[in-house]
């Protein structure tokens, strides 16, 4: 009995070296989506910001502390002046988004469905494109006075032109074995459009959507400096006359934010209307 336990235990071992290793799977995708995971970044600036103000590495007076624009920014909320001035800057970025979101759809409709339509658009709006959009603003300001409509006519032709640039690139990249499909089955111009069209766009859409709305804040900033009396941008104009440093980071600090905030409210949305799709991201 000794004998045949002592072979047992010798060839275990021996059957056990021949197996060939287990090798283990790589994960080659980025993971599991960290909660809030936008915010680490800004949180991490933020920190660094802090500790190196109160170390005394940062001057005071070219870049104040958080502590100090924190209390500048309470300050200005308390007496009725960042109220206004945030109002007045979502109004106008507001008008000009929305009409640069329908130009921008209407016309890559209209160019991407069309041979005839591409032909008298896409070339106008490659040009456009090609021409710095705040370049435009002196021809503006003579064609529409220097009130509010160009500052919106400016946001609006910021907002179409990535708008109609993805989704454009969008429609054209649908696969033709679709459309012959779509042919085959009979399917009607609407129901062509709903079905194979809309589904096919949207992911160049919202593409163009996040860069549309970045880019409104960005002319925004630039525009409301330009005979404004109210607004972000004027309150930093104003700050940047009377050496206000906390004042115009106050106002970077919501432009901002503003940015981030808009950005993710796209992503949410691109997240639930595209859950169909199977990506690294999702």
């Amino acid at each position: 009995m000794s004998a045949v336990t002592t072979t047992t235990t010798a060839v275990a071992p021996a059957a056990a070296a021949e197996l060939p290793p287990v090798r283990r799977r790589r994960r080659l995708s980025p993971g599991r989506r960290l909660p809030a995971a936008r915010l680490a970044g800004p949180l991490l600036l933020l920190a660094l910001w802090a500790a190196a103000s109160a170390a005394g590495r940062l001057d005071p007076g070219a870049i104040p502390a958080p502590w100090t624009v924190a209390r500048t920014a309470v300050r200005l909320w308390t007496d009725g002046t960042l109220p206004t001035d945030i109002l007045t800057s979502l109004e106008r970025a507001g008008y000009g988004f929305v009409i640069g979101l329908t130009a921008g759809v209407a016309l890559a409709l209209a160019s991407g469905l069309s041979r005839t339509g591409e032909a008298l658009i896409d070339g106008t709006v490659q040009l456009n494109r090609a021409i710095p959009t705040l370049g435009l603003i002196p021809l503006f300001i003579l064609w529409l006075g220097i009130g509010e409509t160009f500052k919106i006519a400016i946001i609006a032709i910021v907002v179409y032109i990535p708008l109609y640039l993805n989704t454009h690139a969008a429609l054209s990249g649908i696969d033709s074995r679709y459309v012959e499909l779509a042919e085959v089955q009979g399917l009607s111009r609407f129901a062509f459009v709903r079905q194979v069209v809309i589904p096919g766009a949207l992911p160049g859409f919202f593409v163009g959507l996040r860069l549309a709305v970045t880019g409104s804040w960005l002319g925004l900033v630039v525009l409301e400096q330009i005979n404004a009396t109210s607004g972000l941008g004027y309150l930093m104009f104003q700050a940047q006359n009377y050496g206000q440093s906390d004042v115009i980071l106050v106002g970077l600090l919501i432009y901002g934010i503003f940015g981030l905030v808009s950005d993710s409210a796209v992503r949410l949305i691109e997240r639930r209307v595209l859950s169909w799709r199977r990506t690294l991201s999702s």
